[in-house]
């Protein structure tokens, strides 16, 4: 299978930004619960994903337009672009 090249978001990443913290940020300031957090390689905010109620990775790109998350979760080594939905290991 021939895989599509890497998006600009995603191929001229230099650097993973990691979370500095492992709770989503916004979830915290309402008591609200996440089920995997994504941490923005714009800003190094750390948010919830789209399986999680709130949504905030996806709320704060859309607010931002800050278009590159890295999975915040041990073991996981991925980056996703919001622009173009597209996935890169790294």
């Amino acid at each position: 299978m021939i895989r599509p090249k890497p998006c600009d978001e995603l191929s001229t990443l230099t650097a993973i930004k990691t979370a500095a913290v492992y709770v989503c940020e916004e979830c915290v300031k309402t008591g609200a619960t996440w089920v995997h957090l994504r941490t923005c390689q714009t800003c190094g905010k750390t948010h919830c994903c789209d399986s999680s109620p709130n949504k905030h990775a996806t709320k704060h790109f859309l607010a931002t337009q800050h278009p590159v998350v890295s999975s915040a979760e041990p073991g996981e080594q991925w980056v996703w672009c919001f622009v173009h939905e597209q996935m890169a290991g790294y």
